[in-house]
């Protein structure tokens, strides 16, 4: 088969970024008086979960130093669901792949899977806690806010996720997403509230990113406020998500997924494919066909979303580790995230079967985009077919930058696409 030339384009995003992430924590903090709401002594659990988010290692360790100057005893608590095969010792492998160690942070890490009951939302949905986070004389929240990959409403990825699904733990997440058809939108942010309003929840540390992946705002808030900033930050990072520039594309090549480059391995909003039933993005892409060709070295074999590709490679198929990912998926209370598509021996199969099923297209003018990640959208590949198109379009064309020109993939000996 001939396999259409490709070009590497440059997304030309104006994006907003923080000069100096320490500093701007430390005026976050001051600002909003940490220094007041701890008293000497007091052992202060601050969250860490499982997403490569830009910067973290750095991040906790200013907040980590910020209430030792308090007066505070700061440790770390693995905050991140089922994940890391919902072992304690997994969970702190996560934490080390994303350079989150005792050592960087400048402070323990005490990693537990056991939790304890806050209370009940209406309909008798019970809310858990990490033990050690309960028995803590406070609570720091630490996460990013951002577009959730499983459904949209006014609160998704953010804070309180991360009091009620990171915190808690397998059983917790278990349990919101058992009831995940009652709304998410509703019983996540309600669960999270329940645990500001009946813990000692100290303060929390909202993150926003750039489309780049970099570091854009850090904002401390109170327990009580977030419920009402985490609505107005997720509408600054969903203008700031970055996306895929093309709205239909035959077949998408990703690279690589992982459960630190997002919950579903690969964010459902940048390519459309929800496993939610009635949940959609309207700016993400039309997609006939996805390959997936790896998993990421920090994922350690967690291969949760490659379900919702159409094919992947035997490369991909021999790094997942079956328990950790039914685990995470089954935890998140569906098996369609964890199904293991068709495999092919190599990338050069697998791109060339994908186009063979993605329709009556011929292979030289299929529309192909091969990106890294969907967390790594700035460059891509693209077929000719796409380049003639974005030439044709003024607003895009303006957006982006054309890198060389068209040329033929290059595959190794092996099959497998030279990087």
């Amino acid at each position: 088969m001939n396999l259409p030339k490709m070009i590497k384009i440059r997304q030309l995003f104006d994006q907003p970024k923080l000069k100096d992430v320490k500093k701007s924590i430390i005026i976050e903090l001051e600002r909003k008086k940490l220094r007041e709401r701890i008293k000497r002594g007091q052992k202060i659990a601050v969250t860490a979960g499982s997403r490569g988010i830009a910067n973290i290692a750095e991040i906790l360790s200013v907040v980590v130093e910020e209430i030792r100057k308090a007066g505070g005893d700061p440790f770390v608590v693995p905050s991140m669901g089922s994940h890391g095969g919902a072992t304690p010792e997994g969970q702190i492998n996560v934490l080390e792949a994303l350079g989150i160690t005792e050592k960087s942070v400048g402070a323990q890490i005490v990693s537990s899977m056991e939790v304890d009951l806050v209370g009940e939302l209406k309909g008798g949905i019970k809310v858990y806690l990490d033990r050690k986070a309960m028995e803590a004389d406070g609570i720091f929240v630490v996460n990013r806010v951002k577009p959730h990959t499983d459904f949209k409403g006014e609160i998704e990825s953010g804070l309180l996720k991360m009091l009620a699904i990171g915190l808690g733990k397998q059983k917790g997440a278990e349990m919101i997403h058992w009831h995940k058809y009652d709304g998410y939108h509703r019983v996540l942010p309600e669960a999270g509230r329940l645990i500001a309003e009946k813990t000692n929840v100290v303060m929390g540390l909202a993150i926003l990113e750039n489309a780049h992946h970099e570091t854009a705002m850090v904002k401390a808030l109170y327990p009580e406020e977030f419920m009402e900033e985490e609505m107005k930050l997720l509408e600054i990072a969903k203008d700031s998500l970055p996306r895929i520039p093309i709205e239909e594309i035959d077949v998408l090549v990703v690279e690589e997924i992982g459960k630190e480059i997002s919950g579903v391995g690969m964010d459902t909003n940048v390519t459309g494919r929800f496993w939610m039933p009635g949940e959609a993005d309207p700016l993400a892409p039309c997609i006939s066909k996805i390959v997936i060709l790896d998993l990421s070295e920090e994922t350690h074999g967690n291969a949760i979303g490659i379900g919702l590709a159409d094919l992947i490679t035997t490369r991909a198929e021999e790094k997942i580790d079956r328990q950790q990912t039914y685990v995470n998926c089954l935890t998140q209370g569906s098996g369609e995230t964890g199904k293991i598509p068709p495999s092919l021996p190599n990338d050069r199969d697998a791109i060339t079967t994908a186009i063979r099923i993605s329709g009556p297209v011929r292979p030289g003018d299929a529309r192909l985009v091969r990106i890294k990640n969907t967390q790594e959208l700035e460059e891509m590949w693209i077929s000719e077919a796409l380049v003639n198109e974005i030439e044709k379009d003024p607003a895009l064309f303006s957006k982006i930058k054309m890198i060389g020109e068209p040329r033929e993939m290059q595959f190794d000996i092996l099959g497998n696409l030279a990087r």
